[in-house]
């Protein structure tokens, strides 16, 4: 009876600490099209890395959002962010996305044969004014202004690929750039 008692805690102790590190520090989303090719494939479960920018914290609830030891976004950078588009919903309730950023607040873009750039901070925007990254995909041309609040982490590891049916274990355990 001790015996089982000791499993039954050593089982609830271990799910809870799954449940921390996937709200607060990883967590897995699947790559669902091939707009990433070829780095990231279809089928993909990738591991996203929640601190890579900084512990975040707020932006739903009652304070604001912010993060702790924050670092860069990089150009180049695949990262995981919920949908800018989405307004209706609180941020943590809408799509996540995975993207490639293509270009960070301050680079020059060209839409349509017309350049802009993309602000660094703005004089006129109510606070708290978050800057804009510029994530596309490989295989096409659009761009998504994404604000810094709607980024959840950087895509830092290809767990496993399982697409039409099969695993493709060439795709096991693989760093993304």
């Amino acid at each position: 009876m001790r015996n089982a008692v000791k499993f039954l805690i050593s089982l609830v102790a271990a799910f809870i600490v799954l449940l921390l590190v996937r709200a607060l520090a990883f967590t897995v989303y699947t790559i669902p099209d091939k707009a990433l090719e070829p780095t990231l494939l279809q089928g993909d479960r990738v591991i996203v890395n929640r601190w890579s920018y900084g512990l975040r914290t707020g932006g739903d609830s009652l304070f604001c959002y912010a993060r702790i030891m924050k670092s860069p976004v990089r150009k180049g950078d695949f990262i995981a962010f919920y949908s800018p588009v989405d307004t209706t919903k609180k941020i943590s309730s809408r799509e996540v996305f995975i993207g490639k950023v293509n270009a960070l607040p301050g680079d020059t873009i060209t839409v349509y044969g017309k350049s802009f750039v993309l602000p660094k901070d703005c004089q006129a925007c109510s606070w708290p004014y978050q800057a804009p990254y510029a994530i596309g995909s490989a295989k096409s041309d659009c761009l998504l202004l994404v604000p810094g609040k709607n980024i959840i982490g950087r895509a830092c590891l290809v767990v496993y690929n399982f697409h039409d049916g099969r695993l493709d274990k060439k795709r096991w355990l693989k760093l993304i750039p």
